[in-house]
């Protein structure tokens, strides 16, 4: 075969290192973007950032008094900073401006700026929250001013140590006494003991082997419960808990041998117990949502923001950006000096994309901002995608762990976007809509005869949705309301 060269002309798409960045950016959360700039500041010494994260934290004052510490904007009116204008929001490097000598001058002063917030740094250290008692602290505590023996105390804080975040016992009493060894001669009745002095002390139920005994010992300590009625909560939970959950009533009434009243009463008093005691010992630290966007309503419809408060305001170092204009710097720093102007460019993108998504969403939704979920059209990706001119992924990235804040609430961007149900009229109806029809149905219902999935279909079928019972009971378990037979009380 003989060889040859030849000349072909093709397209193709190239990853470029700035869209890689573009992408990555835009799919990040609040928190992860955050994290990832503090990265990039760390390694970009060309890249600085304006806004203190601690700019709104609450610091204690050496008389006792409590104090916000100053935002770079308030800081600038205090004396000793009246030459230093704030930044306007969003600055970064933008051309030559920050190779002029103005530019060099207030960078200078930004930093003075920064010291100036506050005069001890230590003050302007955020405040730590106290960290909570935990369960075995609660427990050893109440042993050692209750058990002298230090036999009977290494017994009890043995068993303690067996104990569950939810205050159950995960061994049992003869599991522990295998484990011990044999020349200490510590007998299972010891062990017993120990056990029962445990489930004595706060919170009741503690240290309990099952759910039956966990509540059986709550009712037993139960002040104020008529003795006919103890006894009869005692039977329920001690023989009869799988019905009691199940709601079998007709079964607990043929097996106590009572009304409906009485067993109403020993009902009430199961329902005051708590099936973990240990819970509230629990030292989880709760997560907190910040929006990107905030909707307000306003005098010709509804007005979409970003939130300010978790928009990053970077510039290019104007001391680094002069030294390189003068031919003073490495080729590394020219480098880093590109890196920092595509990451502003970047950061601009991401927020400028996430308020045009917000804005064709707040659009396409203005009847759920004013009436609520059960207003809730049909959305998907491709209809806003085709409104902005971007690709469905693009849409998928913005709309993924970005939160907008509404008079409703706290809703993820793609909270929005539904599958849709035919009506009777040719129309569509979103299933988030339909979700809270359900919501509404289950929570006006009778108690005493609950409404079943099929009935629930029937009546959003007189209203003009035809959705079947199997698709009720899909979203009704995705709501976590419990079956007709779980909802029926007495």
């Amino acid at each position: 075969m003989k060889q040859s060269l030849q000349l072909r002309t093709s397209q193709h798409l190239a990853l470029t290192p700035q869209l890689q960045q573009s992408i990555r950016l835009l799919q990040l959360s609040t928190l992860e973007l955050h994290q990832e700039l503090e990265q990039l500041l760390s390694d970009n010494p060309l890249l600085e950032r304006l806004d203190d994260p601690l700019d709104h934290s609450v610091r204690l004052l050496g008389d006792g008094a409590i104090s916000s510490t100053s935002t770079p904007t308030e800081a600038a009116s205090e004396p000793g900073a009246q030459d230093a204008p704030a930044p306007a929001e969003g600055e970064g490097f933008e051309g030559g401006e920050a190779d002029s000598p103005a530019s060099n001058d207030n960078d200078g002063e930004w930093g003075d700026l920064g010291r100036a917030k506050t005069s001890d740094d230590e003050d302007s250290r955020p405040q730590l929250e106290a960290s909570g008692i935990t369960l075995r602290e609660h427990l050893m505590e109440q042993m050692r001013v209750t058990v002298l023996e230090a036999r009977d105390r290494a017994l009890v804080e043995l068993i303690v140590d067996a104990i569950d975040d939810n205050g159950y016992l995960t061994e049992s009493l003869e599991e522990i006494h295998e484990r011990m060894p044999p020349e200490l001669e510590i007998e299972i009745e010891e062990l017993r003991t120990a056990l029962a002095l445990l489930q004595s002390f706060d919170p009741s139920g503690v240290c309990a082997r099952n759910a039956s005994e966990c509540l059986a010992l709550q009712i037993r300590r139960m002040p104020g419960v008529p003795m006919v009625t103890r006894r009869m909560a005692l039977t329920i939970v001690e023989n009869h808990l799988t019905w009691f959950a199940q709601r079998e009533f007709n079964k607990l009434k043929k097996a106590l041998d009572c009304d409906d009243e009485d067993l109403r009463e020993a009902q009430t008093v199961i329902r005051q117990c708590n099936p973990h005691p240990g819970a509230e010992f629990a030292s989880d630290v709760s997560d907190y949502v910040v929006p990107d966007v905030i909707v307000r309503k306003a005098k010709n419809g509804w007005s979409v923001m970003l939130n300010n408060d978790v928009m990053p305001r970077l510039r290019v170092n104007s001391m680094y950006a002069a030294l390189l204009k003068q031919g003073k710097g490495e080729g590394q720093m020219g480098a880093q000096l590109q890196e920092a102007k595509w990451l502003i460019k970047n950061m601009r993108q991401r927020f400028d994309t996430i308020l045009r998504v917000s804005e064709a969403i707040v659009e396409r939704q203005r009847n759920f901002f004013s009436h609520g979920a059960v207003a809730m059209r049909p959305l998907v990706l491709r209809e806003i995608a085709d409104t902005l001119g971007l690709h469905e992924s693009t849409i998928s990235r913005v709309t993924t762990q970005k939160y907008m804040m509404t008079p409703h609430g706290m809703f993820e961007l793609k909270y929005f976007f539904g599958s849709h149900v035919a009506t009777e009229a040719g129309g569509e109806a979103s299933s988030t809509a339909i979700r809270a029809l359900i919501v509404q149905l289950t929570g006006a219902e009778d108690p005493k005869s609950p409404l079943s999935d099929s009935k629930i279909a029937d009546m959003l079928g007189e209203q003009g949705m035809v959705i079947a019972r199997r698709t009720v009971a899909k979203y009704r378990e995705a709501l976590k309301i419990p079956p007709v037979a779980l909802r029926k009380c007495l």
